[in-house]
């Protein structure tokens, strides 16, 4: 009875070791160690738990025990056959991205992890050493700082400086530099000459005591002052009334008070774009995160800015987070309240993928991918996660986007988080336009503007001139080429208005009659019916039909709607 038992126990515990040892040979494949370590001793495995006690041999008995040698050789074999037929069954595997850092990060996951190809920067990084953050030495930002960064700090300085004061403007084209706008401003009470060059790289700006100088000096010769790489030896002098105008526009072109940010919500366990744009309800510390951003407002008839979303007809939802932020106005493209389609995450990605910078608000441990969400356009990433009663904060971004404030604390941990975080989304997005791919476009973007504006300023004021070889400006009834670059739409207004005032000098009217009235009237019934009021196929149909393309009623386009076109 009593060897019964005892063979009884041995085979249970046979049992329990083969387990482990199987679960140890497995979990070395992913770098574990087969042995028992104490600090940096080892210990030596117990013989009665051998290794070759995991096989069930029904002969194992009955046959001689090996030599020490052929043991150990059969030892490896069976390693080799167990790591074989086993790793395979019990290899978990994660995604690409998370696979290799998943298994070398101890402790709890940070919020974001970057992607194994790389071309992203973290703050705070994720291996938690300050020297190898683009932030850590702060680039000259104060960490105690929350001012908003200017897009373009010498873009108001014609309208503080120059429109309120006399001053004169001149155009040329230098053979290396392109189109070039000078300004120039004397400001007698302080004796100094003020000057803005406008060129297509940037607008340089300086300031000049006229005690440098025994005359009043030319254009050129401010402008070389500005920059020694000016070739031309004369500027144009600008005539035109309402050269000021354009010239502001265009100095003020990339200056603007209004923002949008995409918001999406990261469930714990969602690692992939089509899990995280699929969220469909709203957990009660998620509405309270979009308190803090802003308001909830309705869409419909909403008037101030709207950041791309629809207010007439619902096609983008009916609620958004809306807030007012230091002069500043800020839509937010919720991602859970954008309309959704099952089996259509994309539906979604439409707007928030024209996003520049995006918020992340993470429930749970998973880690956000850095390049997860696929975009040309996103560049930027804030990821905040609740801790009890507080938020942790990092950030992840384009390794070309430089570094922005306010600078995350040490530890990243706010119990009061919208100064903070508004701050940094703004400085954010105006830090991601100093991207290759931005600069690229603003610079092509600059350089047409400043052509554009170089060749109008230099037509008008020759035209007031008296100009013989220029055609004199159309009268205001009849706007000709001079003012036709607004494209189709505004020519086709202008024809209508000729059009329509021809045929009222005249006399006539249009008739409609017999058939033609019965197609109106199935015209008219398919627009309202069918047709939305501002799709092109309702200017399509209504065109195609004889009827105004802004009511659907019968006749031609009627002049008091063209401006509503």
């Amino acid at each position: 009875m009593i060897n019964t038992q005892t063979g009884s126990m041995e085979g249970h515990k046979r049992s329990d070791w083969s387990s482990i040892r199987k679960r140890s040979f497995t979990f070395g494949a992913y770098g574990g160690d087969d042995r028992f370590t104490c600090g940096d001793e080892t210990r030596a495995e117990p013989a009665g738990n051998n290794i070759l006690n995991i096989l069930e041999s029904p002969s194992r008995d009955s046959q001689p025990v090996p030599p020490s040698s052929s043991r150990d050789t059969e030892l490896f074999e069976i390693i080799e056959k167990l790591q074989g037929s086993r790793i395979d069954e019990q290899r978990c595997e994660f995604p690409p991205p998370l696979k290799s850092q998943l298994l070398t990060i101890a402790g709890e996951l940070p919020l974001i992890l970057l992607s194994k190809s790389g071309g992203y920067w973290t703050d705070p990084p994720v291996e938690r050493l300050v020297d190898v953050s683009p932030t850590s030495s702060h680039h000259g930002l104060d960490p105690g700082c929350y001012d908003i960064m200017e897009r373009d700090g010498e873009a108001r300085n014609y309208q503080d400086f120059f429109r309120s004061r006399y001053h004169h403007s001149f155009t040329t084209v230098d053979p290396a530099l392109g189109p070039l706008v000078l300004s120039v401003c004397l400001e007698e009470e302080e004796n100094k000459l003020r000057v803005i060059l406008r060129m297509k790289e940037c607008s340089l700006h300086g300031v000049f005591s006229l005690s440098l100088f025994p005359n009043i000096p030319s254009a050129v010769e401010l402008a070389k002052m500005l920059c020694d790489r000016v070739t031309v030896s004369k500027f144009d002098v600008v005539g035109y009334l309402k050269a000021p105008e354009l010239i502001t526009t265009f100095d003020e072109h990339r200056v603007s008070p209004n923002f949008k940010f995409g918001v999406l919500y990261q469930k714990d366990g969602q690692l992939t774009e089509e899990e995280i744009l699929s969220n469909n309800q709203e957990s009660e510390e998620f509405k309270e995160f979009l308190s803090v951003l802003g308001e909830t407002i309705q869409l419909q008839g909403f008037t101030r800015f709207r950041g791309g979303l629809d207010v007439s007809h619902g096609q983008t939802g009916t609620e958004a987070i809306f807030t007012s932020f230091h002069g500043r106005e800020v839509m937010f493209h919720v991602a859970t309240k954008l309309p959704f389609t099952e089996g259509d995450p994309q539906q979604r990605k439409r707007h928030i993928g024209n996003d520049i910078v995006a918020l992340v608000y993470q429930e749970g441990g998973t880690p956000f991918l850095s390049d997860v969400i696929k975009s040309h356009f996103l560049h930027c990433f804030l990821v905040v996660r609740r801790i009890q009663r507080a938020e942790e904060v990092s950030v992840t971004a384009r390794e070309d986007v430089p570094p922005f404030g306010p600078v995350l604390p040490d530890p990243p941990i706010f119990t009061d988080l919208r100064e903070f975080l508004l701050t940094k989304l703004i400085n954010a997005e105006i830090s991601c336009y100093k991207a290759e791919q931005f600069s690229r476009l603003e610079l092509r973007t600059r350089s047409s503007l400043l052509e554009s504006l170089q060749s109008e300023l230099f037509s008008r004021s020759q035209v007031m001139m008296g100009d013989p070889s220029l055609a004199p400006l159309p009268s205001e009834g009849v706007r000709g080429a001079s003012e036709g670059s607004g494209g189709f739409i505004e020519n086709f207004k202008r024809a209508i208005r000729v059009r329509s005032h021809s045929f009222e000098t005249l006399g006539v009217q249009r008739k409609i009659v017999g058939n033609a009235s019965q197609r109106l009237k199935k015209c008219l019934q398919h627009l309202l019916t069918s047709c939305s009021p501002t799709s092109s196929h309702f200017h399509l149909c209504a065109s195609l039909s004889g009827l105004c393309i802004h009511c659907g009623s019968p006749g031609q386009v009627h002049t008091k709607h063209l401006d509503s076109i």
